[in-house]
């Protein structure tokens, strides 16, 4: 049976931190149980699973870190699971005007469980790739499928490439020469974890195993790498295909955002 309360110690033990290789413009400042990271594309606040303020004192935490970032003029987002403490961590974020985004499941599966040779549909080829143009790519993909706030993602893949190659792997699915699917596996030094982001596929192109095939071979990197476990903040339509290759769901994570009256 699995052990998920040891999978969620590991998680919290591992994986609340900042990363270990920040990508270039992104510095970070301690504040208090508090780690504030400083650029784009927003601000963000880690947080450890008990933050030990309590009462007033948790509500000025709080209010620094919005003041923090309004005097710069940017949003800040600060992430809260759903075994986090204090109790009301929730309410007194809302209560400084933060307001809550989509919730996604927190799941944990073994790599080398999820690690196969991807099965595909006859006109899809997967591809692992580096250069500027692919990221703008996949940045035109998520932008065709989530809306103009992807538009920034091509940016991020390539200042992550450029600071730190070795910790990432970016793959696409392709079909007559056109992204359909991509996803990313992030390498976290240090701990036993990597993370699983993307994934999002172009809607004529879904329930063909694409998003399957993108899971496995990120996993057969992961294992060729050493990693122990694969990480997913997934979202409703993933977190099912999820759980059916073997993932555990260990808690729940929703983004809690402020932004400036500008923005």
């Amino acid at each position: 049976m699995t052990d998920i309360n040891g999978l969620l110690a590991a998680y919290d033990e591992q994986m609340r931190g900042a990363p270990p290789n920040p990508r270039a413009g992104v510095t970070f400042e301690q504040d208090g149980p508090l780690l504030r990271r400083v650029g784009p594309p927003h601000g963000f606040v880690f947080a450890p699973r008990d933050v030990g303020a309590r009462g007033p004192e948790l509500d000025r935490l709080i209010a620094r870190q919005r003041d923090y970032f309004a005097a710069r003029g940017e949003m800040v987002k600060w992430k809260v699971r759903g075994h986090d403490e204090p109790g009301d961590l929730t309410d007194r974020l809302r209560a400084a005007g933060f307001v809550p985004e989509e919730q996604t499941t927190v799941l944990i599966g073994l790599a080398k469980e999820m690690a196969a040779q991807p099965v595909l549909p006859d006109d899809v080829a997967l591809r692992q790739v580096t250069a500027d143009a692919d990221m703008h790519r996949i940045s035109v993909l998520q932008t065709a499928v989530w809306g103009p706030e992807w538009s920034w993602l091509g940016d991020d893949l390539i200042a992550r490439i450029a600071t730190a190659p070795d910790e990432i792997a970016v793959m696409v699915a392709e079909a007559d020469g056109e992204v359909i699917s991509a996803a990313w596996l992030i390498f976290r030094a240090g701990t036993e974890f990597a993370h699983l982001l993307g994934g999002t596929t172009l809607p004529a192109w879904r329930s063909r195993g694409i998003y399957r095939a993108l899971v496995t071979a990120r996993a057969e990197l992961a294992v060729a790498r050493g990693v122990r476990f694969l990480l997913v903040d997934a979202s409703e339509d993933s977190a099912p295909i999820l759980r059916r290759l073997g993932f555990h769901a260990v808690t729940t994570a929703t983004p809690y955002a402020w932004s400036p009256p500008q923005l």
